[in-house]
């Protein structure tokens, strides 16, 4: 039951990502794409404060005060997150979220995981890691043949 709702909240995950990526890619035509991803933000702001009491009392005010580093370095994290698609998509196109993925495979699983928070780090792991790797090279290999 543990990896069906591992992989269900995953798939909810991929679902926004795939949203997220197509509208992106739609802002190309309406000329200033981060006034565009502005008003996305608050659509998403908007479901969010509707969706946060269902999972419990919200006590924002609590939130801040004990975790404002935290709560800053998350919106930092999402702006960044949020400018990086803008600019990849806008860029390069929807194709490149490969190379953000395996990017961000690394940098989570790697710095914040293992570097951060301490957390275990195993066999399987690592070869997933050297995958991530190869990915990488494998992307841009094929993005400068593409090119030719």
């Amino acid at each position: 039951m543990k990896t069906l709702l591992l992989l269900f909240f995953a798939f909810i995950g991929a679902l926004g990502n795939s949203m997220f990526a197509a509208s992106q890619k739609k802002a190309i035509a309406l000329g200033n794409s981060l006034a565009f991803l502005v008003i996305s933000i608050f659509v998403s702001f908007i479901f969010a404060l509707i969706v946060a009491p269902l999972s419990g009392p919200t006590k924002y005010t609590t939130i801040i005060k004990q975790s404002w580093f935290w709560v800053v370095t998350g919106g930092i994290g999402l702006f960044l997150t949020f400018l990086g698609f803008n600019l990849l998509y806008i860029n390069f196109g929807t194709s490149s979220y490969m190379l953000y993925a395996v990017m961000s495979i690394i940098t989570t699983s790697i710095i914040v995981s293992v570097v951060i928070f301490k957390e275990a780090f195993n066999a399987f792991h690592w070869a997933a890691f050297v995958g991530a790797i190869v990915t990488i090279v494998l992307y841009t290999i094929g993005n400068s043949i593409s090119k030719t």
